[in-house]
């Protein structure tokens, strides 16, 4: 493939290396499982998540997943399908996929850091922060599509409910 830009005498360090520091700061557990992925569980509100980081240094793109420790039954994933793309369309960065081999539901976004020095401490904490975010909003909408029966736009309706007042 040709590139449209010169070539850079520079790539990033690995960023797996910041990445596993900013992890032990925050004593979450982890496997660094060699040179180019590491895995994180986090728990959250809803639900325990696994986070995946891989470098592609050809690349020079760190790849992100965090994925739900929900179960998808492949009779609800032509719904599940349809409630990701209404979905995606409220998120800024990142976005929700479904993995077909194992119905694992995953939000997932990719830094490209070729001709950088590498991601600083605060754009992974970010990274980490919005898919946790964006997972935690949504992780109902998820629950009502495959448990509770409901159309996808009845489930985003449902889940996203606000309400009002004190009880």
């Amino acid at each position: 493939m040709t590139t449209l830009l010169p070539e850079s005498d520079t790539s990033p360090a690995n960023p797996l290396d910041l990445i596993e520091q900013v992890v032990t700061d925050h004593e979450w557990p982890f496997d660094r499982q060699g040179d180019d992925e590491l895995m994180v569980g986090v728990s959250g509100k809803w639900s325990d998540y696994q986070l995946w980081f891989s470098w592609r240094p050809d690349y020079g793109a760190l790849q992100f997943s965090c994925a739900f420790d929900l179960k998808t039954p492949e009779i609800r994933r032509r719904d599940l399908h349809s409630l990701i793309v209404l979905l995606n369309e409220k998120l800024w960065l990142g976005h929700f996929d479904l993995w077909q081999e194992d119905g694992l539901l995953v939000f997932r976004h990719a830094l490209l850091l070729r001709g950088s020095f590498g991601p600083t401490p605060g754009q992974i904490e970010d990274l980490v922060e919005i898919a946790l975010t964006e997972c935690e909003r949504f992780y109902p909408a998820f629950q009502f599509a495959i448990w509770g029966g409901k159309s996808p736009h009845e489930a985003i309706e449902a889940a996203m409910l606000e309400t009002r007042g004190e009880a």
